[in-house]
């Protein structure tokens, strides 16, 4: 499997490509990384150095991986946050070539654009180009609940609500949505009352939650591997309940590492044979 992954870069720390590349390459994706910024660190610290790759820069890279006859071989285009309105164009515009060179080809959509703590962190322009024109592009997204509310105009709150946000979605172009950072008052709770965080897959062929402990901490970076992970396990399989049960087990996992070394950035090196064996310990449920 070959994903074009159009991202930002750091140096320091793990979000965008710095995030999503290793452990796709940890379970045997071959990544062609793009970068739309190339930054000393994420900008949560408050300051940073480096460079926004402007637009025509980031297009002129993907032309010259056309230009060595690689889009017919390419599986998967996969996008994260985007800074400005200028790269969505871009990014639809490669959509388009590997779909072009490669009609299996899917475009994997992650809409970022805030949290339900934080709310919306991007700027004004970016919701609505991406509800318009981003999202119905895309064949599958990766929102948390919160931007699945905000891409949608619902508030999904309960299981029959969000579920009901997803398939708004749905109706918009994607075939397949991930939901992260699923919360609702009707969720189950764990033995020794846990607090707990779920994810939701749905697809046409159905839909699947899944359950796991909340780990008390924020970590940049975390969606960026999700969308990455669960892409291409996806991808692979065409189950996606199988793709929600190996994502949540990875990412659970390099979550708990994190939080063990007492670290604010993801653990990603030291939690790599999570992705490549994934301990399946949570358990996938379907509800539709």
């Amino acid at each position: 499997m070959k994903i074009l992954s159009i991202q930002s870069a750091v140096a320091y720390g793990h979000v965008g490509n710095s995030a999503a590349v290793f452990p796709l390459q940890r379970i045997g994706v071959e990544v062609l990384p793009v970068y739309t910024v190339n930054f000393s660190n994420h900008t949560g610290y408050g300051s940073w150095r480096g460079p926004m790759i402007s637009p025509d820069d980031v297009r002129d890279v993907i032309t010259g991986i056309e230009e060595r006859g690689v889009l017919p071989e390419i599986d998967v285009v996969l996008s994260g946050y985007q800074g400005g309105e200028g790269i969505a164009d871009v990014i639809l515009d490669a959509v388009a070539r590997v779909k072009a060179a490669n009609p299996a080809a899917v475009y994997a959509c992650d809409p970022v654009m805030g949290n339900a703590k934080s709310g919306c962190f991007v700027a004004p322009a970016i919701p609505v180009l991406l509800r318009e024109r981003v999202v119905p592009a895309a064949d599958i997204i990766t929102p948390n609940q919160f931007e699945l509310g905000f891409l949608t105009g619902t508030e999904p709150s309960d299981l029959a609500s969000t579920l009901a946000s997803v398939d708004a979605a749905r109706a918009m172009g994607p075939s397949t949505v991930l939901v992260t950072s699923v919360e609702r008052p009707d969720r189950p709770v764990l033995d020794g009352g846990e607090e707990t965080i779920e994810m939701l897959a749905v697809t046409d062929e159905g839909a699947w939650i899944v359950q796991t402990p909340r780990i008390p901490m924020k970590a940049n970076g975390s969606g960026d591997v999700t969308a990455a992970l669960f892409t291409a396990h996806y991808r692979e399989t065409g189950d996606a309940a199988t793709a929600l049960a190996r994502t949540t087990s990875s990412v659970w996992d390099l979550l708990r590492t994190t939080f063990d070394a007492g670290q604010r950035e993801l653990q990603l090196v030291e939690a790599q044979e999570f992705y490549a064996q994934p301990r399946l310990q949570f358990e996938v449920t379907q509800v539709r």
